[in-house]
C-alpha cells in the first residue's frame, strides 16, 4: 500500500533550513545519564534495519559528533520508527518540520544547517505524484534523517554555542544540561504538540521568539524611513507636520492605539511616548527628544539583530527555576526577585561601570551582614585609599572613618607603617571602614560568596538610583531598596521583626545572619526582553557583549 504522508511534503521543502550541521567542528554533546523510558506498546509497527543504520552513520559525516547518541536510541527502541508510521509522518513529524521552517523563516538560520543530500530527496519528492511505496529506500533515509536534524537541531536552536565560547564572551553561568535522547523519546511519543510545549529553553526564549516573528512581519510590511527635524523636543500640546509620521511609528510599534495621522501632540500620544520611553529604559517623561528619535529610526533589521542575540544567550541559561531566586539584569538596571518561581518585586540597582564591569555569574547568597564594615578591595586601595594614606595617613582615616588591621583583625595605629614603601600589590594589612552612616556599603550587605568579590548592599549615594543609566560602581551591586530585600529574605523567621531589622541596620556593630535556605543569585546581561506586562524592551549594550556576541553569530566587525 502506498504510504501517504501526514503532513503535506511541501513542509519538507523547508525543512532544508534546518537540516543537519556539516561542519567538522559540531559541538560534541554531554555524556548524560540515560533516563529514557521504553514501553513496547508505544512504538510504531515498522523497525529499521540495524545494518541499515550503521551503514547510514557510516556515510554520513556530518552526523558524526552524534553517532552514539543515534545508535543508543535506536538500539533501545528496538529499532522501532520515530517518525514514520503506515499512514506516513506522524504528527510529531509535522510539528517538528514546521517548527524548522518557522525558525528559518523568522531568522533562526545559519549556513551550516544546509544539507544537500536533504535537499535532494525533497526535490524527488516533489515531482513525483506517486508518494512512497512499501520497500522505497526513501522511508528509512528520511526515518534517519528526521532523528540526526533532532540532534543537531537540539544542539544549535535549544544549545547554543559551547560552554567555552561563552566563557570567552564573559559569561560565567554554568550551562543548561540536555538529555537529547529522553527528550526525543518523549516528543514522538506524545500526541499533542510537544515540540512547543517540552522545548527544553526558558521561557523568556519562546516570548522572544513570538516577538522575532512580529518583527519579520513588521520589516517586511512598514515603511522605516528616519524620522528627521531640527526642532529640538516635543511636548504635549504641541502641533507639527513630524508629529504625524511619529504617530505612524508608534502605531507601527504598538504603543499608540489607533491610526491618528494629525499634526497635533495629543493626550494619547503623551501616553504613547511614555510606553515607548519605559520600553526602551528611557527616562519616562513623555518628551520627544533626540534620544526618542534615535530609538523610533533604530532599524528594524538591528533590533531583529539584537533580539537573535539574546535568544542565543537565552538558550545556555536554566529553565526558570520554580523556587525562590534573584535576577540582577545589567544592563536595564534592576533586580528581579521571586517567591517561588514568580515575580514578588523589582528594584532599581547601580551596576560596574565599564572598564569595572560588574561579572555575569550565579551563586548562592548565604548571608545577610547589618552594620557592615567595608573592607577596601585591592584596586580601590591602590588608585584611592594609599594616595590619601601617604598624603597624611591620621586624617585621612579619620575623614573616611577607616581603620587598618593585621591579619589576626586587630586594630594597628597607623603612625607605626611607612606607607611610602607600599603598593597595592604589596600591601599587607586591611584598610577598612567602620560601619556607619558614611559607610559605602550603606547599613546591610547581602553574600553570596565568589570568586569576583561581588555582592549586593545598601549605599550612602542614595541619589544614583534616580538616574537613569546606573553603572557607578567598582562592579557590586547596590540596590535601592535594601530593607525590603532583608525582609523578604528573613520573611519566614519570625525571630526577625521589621524592628528588629531597623535596629540591626543601624546598630553600628557588624551582625552576621546565616539565612536558613540559600538563594540562587543569576546576574545576567540581557538587552532585550519581555517584561512582566508582555511588552518588548530593549537597552543598551553597556558593556559592549552584544557587539562581541554579534561577531561570533553574524561575523560583524
Amino acid at each position: 500500500m502506498t504510504i501517504r504522508l501526514y503532513a503535506s511534503f511541501t513542509l519538507l521543502a523547508l525543512f532544508i533550513f534546518a537540516a543537519c550541521q556539516q561542519q567538522s567542528g559540531v559541538r560534541k554533546q554531554p555524556k548524560a545519564r540515560d533516563t529514557t523510558h521504553y514501553s513496547k506498546e508505544e512504538y510504531i509497527e515498522q523497525s529499521l534495519d540495524s545494518n541499515y543504520v550503521n551503514s547510514f552513520l557510516s556515510a554520513n559525516h556530518a552526523y558524526d559528533a552524534y553517532d552514539e547518541y543515534i545508535q543508543n536510541f535506536y538500539r533501545k527502541r528496538g529499532y522501532h520508527y520515530a517518525w514514520i508510521n503506515k499512514d506516513g509522518l506522524t504528527e510529531q513529524a509535522g510539528n517538528f518540520i514546521n517548527m524548522m521552517k518557522n525558525d528559518a523563516a523568522y531568522g533562526i538560520r545559519d549556513s551550516s544547517l544546509m544539507n544537500p543530500a536533504l535537499q535532494k530527496l525533497t526535490d524527488t519528492l516533489l515531482v513525483s505524484d506517486v508518494g512512497l511505496k512499501p520497500g522505497d529506500t526513501s522511508i528509512p533515509r528520511l526515518e534517519m534523517l528526521l532523528t540526526a536534524q533532532f540532534f543537531a537541531y537540539g544542539n544549535k536552536v535549544w544549545g547554543g554555542l559551547t560552554a567555552d565560547s561563552a566563557k570567552d564572551l564573559e559569561w560565567f553561568i554554568p550551562r543548561k544540561k540536555i538529555d537529547m535522547a529522553s527528550l526525543l523519546d518523549s516528543m514522538v511519543n506524545k500526541k499533542s504538540n510537544a515540540f512547543e510545549e517540552d522545548e527544553p529553553v526558558n521561557r523568556q526564549y519562546k516570548l522572544l521568539r513570538n516577538e522575532l516573528k512580529r518583527l519579520a512581519n513588521l520589516e517586511a510590511s512598514t515603511k522605516w524611513d528616519s524620522i528627521k527635524t531640527t526642532q529640538k523636543s516635543f511636548k504635549k500640546g504641541d502641533s507639527a507636520a513630524v508629529i504625524a509620521t511619529i504617530k505612524n511609528r508608534l502605531e507601527a510599534w504598538g504603543d499608540l492605539p489607533g491610526t491618528d495621522t494629525s499634526s497635533r501632540f495629543t493626550v494619547e500620544l503623551d501616553s504613547a511616548v511614555r510606553n515607548f520611553q519605559l520600553r526602551m529604559g528611557m527616562k519616562v517623561d513623555g518628551l520627544i527628544k533626540q534620544n526618542v528619535l534615535d530609538a523610533l529610526n533604530t532599524p528594524i533589521a538591528q533590533r531583529i539583530s539584537q533580539v537573535l542575540i539574546n535568544m542565543e544567550r537565552l538558550r545556555w541559561v536554566p529553565l526558570e527555576p520554580t523556587t525562590d531566586y534573584i535576577l540582577v539584569n545589567i544592563p536595564e538596571f534592576r533586580m528581579h526577585v521571586y517567591d517561588k518561581g514568580k515575580l514578588d518585586w523589582s528594584c532599581n540597582v547601580v551596576v560596574g561601570k565599564p572598564g569595572a564591569n560588574t561579572v555575569i555569574f550565579t551563586k548562592e547568597l548565604r548571608y545577610v551582614v547589618f552594620s557592615p564594615y567595608w573592607n577596601v578591595p585591592p584596586g580601590i586601595l591602590a588608585k584611592e585609599v594609599l594616595p590619601g594614606l601617604k598624603r597624611g595617613a591620621g586624617s585621612y582615616l579619620a575623614r573616611q572613618n577607616m581603620e587598618i588591621v593585621g591579619a589576626s583583625g586587630k586594630v594597628i595605629s597607623p603612625g607605626s607603617i611607612n606607607f611610602n614603601k607600599y603598593s597595592g600589590g604589596n600591601f599587607p594589612y586591611i584598610v577598612r571602614q567602620r560601619p556607619g552612616p558614611k559607610n559605602s556599603l550603606g547599613k546591610v550587605k547581602f553574600l553570596f560568596p565568589n570568586e569576583y568579590n561581588i555582592y549586593l548592599h545598601d549605599t550612602p549615594a542614595r541619589y544614583l538610583f534616580g538616574e537613569n543609566k546606573r553603572s557607578f560602581s567598582h562592579g557590586c551591586i547596590r540596590v535601592a531598596e535594601p530593607k525590603h530585600l532583608a525582609e523578604w529574605l528573613l520573611r519566614d523567621d519570625s525571630t526577625w521583626t521589621e524592628k528588629k531589622i531597623d535596629a540591626a541596620m543601624n546598630a553600628g556593630k557588624e551582625k552576621y545572619v546565616t539565612l536558613k535556605e540559600r538563594i540562587p543569585v543569576f546576574i545576567g546581561y540581557f538587552t532585550a526582553f519581555v517584561d512582566s506586562k508582555g511588552n518588548l524592551n530593549f537597552r543598551d549594550d553597556v558593556y559592549g557583549h552584544d557587539a562581541r556576541l554579534a561577531a561570533t553569530l553574524f561575523g560583524k566587525k
